[in-house]
């Protein structure tokens, strides 16, 4: 299909939701009700996020990623997801997300979401926040065989969209998603304000910080004002 501007590429947790809370309460809950003896760190938790879920629960119990003990976890986490997360939904969405998605819709910006969360979560969780209207496509980590840092997700959105790399840009708050943006070969906004500091963002070199949702829009509006 083609587009009529350019496409921007969300990431979802510390971008969109401000979820680090609210996912690290569905951490310890899903291993709390599998009777793990010993729970990891908040900081523990929070240093997985934005990592592919697998590969978070792997690296948190030292074990491979397709052992039943993390298949089991991932599992456990989906359900606590349902029960922690989505009732409170529209609350996480960070200030001016909702504001900021419909004058770049109203513009006529093609909006599109990549994350390493699972389908069923991203999607239900887009849902419940009222905001899966404003995007054309959302790829999920279920849905590509490499995740984030890996383009591949990003190639997604450029082949549905029908558009070059330097027609795309990037909003993200981990070097994950920085890095999938410099792999794919489009620019990027790195937000201060999710999981990873602006020292860490810094190591991917984004192409800005900026560190609230106005900036995010205006931002971009600048950005592509020269390619309209």
């Amino acid at each position: 299909m083609n587009t009529l501007k350019p496409v921007i590429m969300f990431d979802l947790d510390g971008t969109l939701f401000d979820t680090e809370r609210a996912i690290i309460e569905a951490f310890h809950a899903a291993f709390s009700s599998l009777n793990y003896p010993h729970l990891p760190t908040p900081k523990d938790i929070k240093a997985t996020i934005g990592l592919p879920l697998e590969k978070a629960f792997s690296i948190l119990v030292g074990q491979p990623k397709n052992s039943g003990a993390v298949t089991q976890l991932c599992q456990e986490y989906q359900q606590q997801f349902k029960l922690t997360l989505l009732p409170k939904a529209e609350s996480l969405l960070f200030p001016g997300v909702i504001s900021g998605l419909a004058k770049l819709k109203q513009q006529n910006y093609s909006l599109s979401v990549t994350t390493n969360k699972f389908a069923r979560s991203a999607n239900s969780l887009l849902e419940a926040a009222g905001i899966a209207h404003f995007f054309d496509i959302v790829v999920c980590a279920d849905e590509v065989t490499a995740k984030k840092p890996a383009p591949e997700s990003g190639n997604k959105i450029l082949s549905y969209y029908g558009v070059a790399p330097s027609d795309a840009l990037m909003v993200g708050d981990t070097t994950h998603d920085i890095l999938m943006a410099n792999n794919l070969g489009s620019d990027t906004i790195a937000v201060n304000y999710g999981i990873h500091s602006e020292h860490e963002l810094c190591t991917a070199s984004p192409k800005w910080i900026v560190s609230n949702f106005d900036d995010v829009v205006n931002t971009a509006i600048k950005y592509f004002e020269p390619k309209i």
